[in-house]
Parts: structure tokens; C-alpha cells; sequence
């Protein structure tokens, strides 16, 4: 009688790079930590396993250690994009609604490698199914960025995260959930009863913090832009249960009243906001509220709409974006970096341009890139012990993970390098790990 074989381990679909066996020294380089807005010299990088063990001077030797000279080039913290959808940005928004779900994460295995390699090592990933594909990286069976998950986005009946048609409208008792529903990109809750359920469904499943719906959207089918959703006490029901697990919500809308409401409730993140006025501004900055900012400027990175009403919506919004840049300067507002690339694949490979294009116009180059490095790290850090990973992400200091790039270019000129990553990264490593060399 034959036997059978023990079941084996998934094996990498993309062959992960070895865990290094001994201690690597970056060297000769120009420092940018994430931190200071500056660039330092006379400065070494030494990583053990897949965290930064020291910064030793330039010149002090390190036995045993593997050496990178990098040439004199600039050296950072990988990128961390803090509003990305992981897999829904790689598919149209009909192939969301109509494919199947393997076919979804095949997809999205594919542009997370695409997607470090482009130097985003960290994504707060805003809402969409990315669990199962959080676990194949962080397991080396799929090579990608890090990725803080929010679950599906729970939304009010009619709210942004509505994605049923007419003909499912009005939902009985024993009505079964929407193809959304079914594969976790949005989920429907009305009442507290039913948002307490939602959230403690996606904490359950592992979500880093919870995503709510609290307003109308540029494209969305049902929701008007201006529409506030969910009551103040649904939405403090959610924020109590997400707090009772040590994190936190971040909310979609644009909106004053929608934001105020928020804030009022206990949100801590603002995503999108581009329509906030003076007073909600500094209420955000007096209550050390989070503004999640996109440079939503409806030019050639944009979502694509075809809907005219849509596109009106985003000109309104990309008149709001240039106002909200300046109100989160002026009342010093705790603003966050991130692209929200959704149901657009032609615009991934443009990713870090909308990093770039914000300087000089609303920043200096080294002010924009400590928000996409250390100060991004610290939002995704919000979620305290919901946090999978166990060390500081966006900075190059002792005891943070080990998330370093070498570039060839000036970030006191300019971040256009960014733009054209397969020619000016000349190395990327993730957790210690080096995925990409080309020095030598």
C-alpha cells in the first residue's frame, strides 16, 4: 500500500530574496532618515536580520559585516504610500464587480511586486480584500510592500461603499449579501447594532484599523458629494469597538459638516477631505486629527471617469485639493501622503509622480518626502498593538525596520528620480532583504 506525501509549504510564486546570513554596511553614502530635513554624511547603515541595528561614522569598521558601497548616492527610507487600495487598483471597476475573486488576487499579487519594486516598501491599504494577500507577502510566497489592511469599507445603505444595483433595492430579511460583500471589498451596516457587527467582523479577520464610509464620493453611483453619512452615534459605536481593540477609524468624506461630525464621534483619520473649510481645518489641527491628503488635481493622474457629472465632480474636488494643501500648512494640520489609485491601472506606473509633482508647488522636496517616509510611519503606526510588524517603518534609525533605498538623485532639487524608479533605484531592501541591486 503506497503512502502519501506530507503536505509541503506554498512555495514563492516570485522567488523571494535569502535572509542575509550576516550583517550588511551600507556605505559612502548621503543620509535622508525620514526624520530631518536634511540630508547627513560621514554616517554608515548597519542592518542585522531585517531591522537597523546601528548608525555607526563613516570610516569605523564592522567585522563581519557584508559591505554596499553606495557610491556617494542618496540613501532613504522606503516609501509609504497611507491610502492605497492593494487590490483594486490593479482592475476596472466593472472586473471588481464581475470577476472572480481569484482572478482579483492574481491580479493584485502581480502589481504588489510591481509595486515595491517602485519603491513603496509600507501601504495603508484604504479598504478592498488585501488579507489573503497581506499573508502571502509577509510569508515570502508573494513579493510586495508591507501592507496595513482596513478590511472592507462598512458603509451606510445608499452610502459610498453601496455598490448594488437598483434591481436589489429594497433588501428583505433574508436578502443575500452583494457580490462586494461577498469578496470583502465594502460592506453595508446600518444602526449601531449592525456597525458594531461590521467592525468587530473585520477586526476579527485581522484589519490594522477600521475603514468607514461618512460621505458621498466623485463616482460613486448612489451617494450625492455633498451627502453626510452615518449618525454620530454610528459612527462612535464603530470608533468605541475599533478603540476597544487598541486602534483606530479613518473615514472617507470631503465635506465640513461631514468632517466635524466625524472628528465630534472620535475618527482619527480624515481620507480625502478636499473640501474642508477654514474652521474644520483648525479643528482638525486642535484635535491632532490626521488629514490624509491626495493630490487630487483631475490632470493625467487621475482616476478616470466617463460619467460628465463624475468629471464636474472631480474639477470641484481639484479646485478643493489646491485650498485643502494650504489649510493643512497654515493650521499645521497632521497631513499624511497618499495616491488612492482605484479601478485605474494605467496610472500605477505614474505611482510616485504624485509624489513628486507636489514640490515645489506645496512643499520643498525634503518637506514632502519625510511625509511620505516618517511621518506616513507614524500614521500606519496608529494602530498600536493591532501592528503585525515590530519595529518603526519610514525611517532609518535604530531598531526600525530595515526598508532602505539607494537612488540616484537630490532631494533638495527635486523628486522627479522617484518617477523613473527602474533607472534611479539602484537598490531596494524590505525587512533586510535586498530585492533589487544594481550598484555593482
Amino acid at each position: 500500500m503506497g503512502s502519501f506525501a506530507a503536505p509541503r509549504e506554498a512555495e514563492a510564486l516570485t522567488e523571494q530574496p535569502s535572509a542575509p546570513d550576516r550583517p550588511t554596511l551600507l556605505a559612502n553614502l548621503r543620509l535622508f532618515n525620514g526624520i530631518d530635513r536634511r540630508l547627513q554624511e560621514g554616517v554608515n547603515i548597519l542592518v542585522s536580520g531585517n531591522k537597523i541595528e546601528a548608525l555607526p561614522r563613516a570610516g569605523e569598521t564592522v567585522s563581519d559585516a557584508r559591505v554596499v558601497d553606495c557610491g556617494g548616492r542618496l540613501v532613504m527610507p522606503g516609501l509609504i504610500d497611507a491610502h492605497w487600495h492593494s487590490t483594486l487598483c490593479g482592475i476596472t471597476q466593472l472586473e471588481a464587480m464581475t470577476a472572480d475573486i481569484g482572478y482579483v488576487n492574481l491580479v493584485a499579487a502581480r502589481v504588489a511586486e510591481h509595486t515595491l519594486m517602485r519603491g513603496f516598501t509600507t501601504v495603508r491599504d484604504a479598504s478592498g480584500p488585501a488579507f489573503a494577500l497581506k499573508q502571502a507577502i509577509d510569508r515570502g510566497i508573494v513579493n510586495g510592500p508591507r501592507i496595513y489592511p482596513s478590511g472592507a469599507m462598512i458603509s451606510q445603505t445608499s452610502g459610498h461603499g453601496d455598490f448594488r444595483m437598483r434591481y436589489e433595492i429594497p433588501k428583505g430579511e433574508t436578502t443575500p449579501l452583494s457580490h462586494f460583500e461577498i469578496v470583502g471589498a465594502a460592506v453595508i451596516g446600518d444602526g449601531v447594532p449592525e456597525v458594531l457587527r461590521r467592525v468587530r467582523e473585520q477586526l476579527m479577520l485581522g484589519a490594522t484599523q477600521i475603514k468607514l464610509a461618512g460621505g458621498g464620493g466623485v463616482a460613486s453611483a448612489y451617494d450625492p458629494l455633498d451627502s453626510i453619512q452615518y449618525t454620530e452615534s454610528e459612527l462612535g459605536a464603530a470608533v468605541q469597538a475599533a478603540a476597544d481593540w487598541g486602534t483606530y477609524v479613518m473615514i472617507h468624506t470631503y465635506t465640513p459638516a461631514a468632517i466635524q461630525r466625524a472628528i465630534r464621534a472620535g475618527v482619527k483619520s480624515i481620507e480625502h477631505g478636499q473640501l474642508a473649510d477654514e474652521e474644520t481645518a483648525k479643528m482638525m489641527a486642535d484635535e491632532g486629527i490626521w488629514w490624509s491628503l491626495q493630490p487630487f488635481l483631475a490632470d493625467g493622474d487621475a482616476n478616470m471617469h466617463a460619467d460628465p457629472q463624475a468629471r464636474g465632480l472631480q474639477q470641484e474636488v481639484a479646485a478643493g485639493t489646491i485650498r485643502a494643501y494650504e489649510l493643512s500648512k497654515k493650521y499645521k494640520v497632521k497631513t499624511a501622503w497618499g495616491t488612492d489609485i482605484l479601478f485605474s491601472p494605467r496610472n500605477l506606473p505614474g505611482h510616485a509622480r504624485q509624489l513628486a509633482k507636489l514640490a515645489p508647488r506645496f512643499y520643498d522636496p525634503l518637506e514632502i518626502l519625510s511625509i511620505a517616509t516618517g511621518i506616513n510611519g507614524e500614521l500606519v503606526g496608529l494602530c498600536g498593538p493591532r501592528n503585525s510588524y515590530d519595529g518603526a517603518v519610514g525611517i532609518i534609525a535604530p531598531g526600525a525596520l530595515a526598508d532602505i533605498l539607494v537612488a540616484d538623485g537630490d532631494p533638495t532639487r527635486s523628486l522627479d528620480f522617484l518617477t523613473d524608479p527602474e533607472a534611479n533605484l539602484r537598490l531596494i531592501m524590505k525587512d533586510g532583504r535586498i530585492y533589487k541591486d544594481t550598484l555593482r
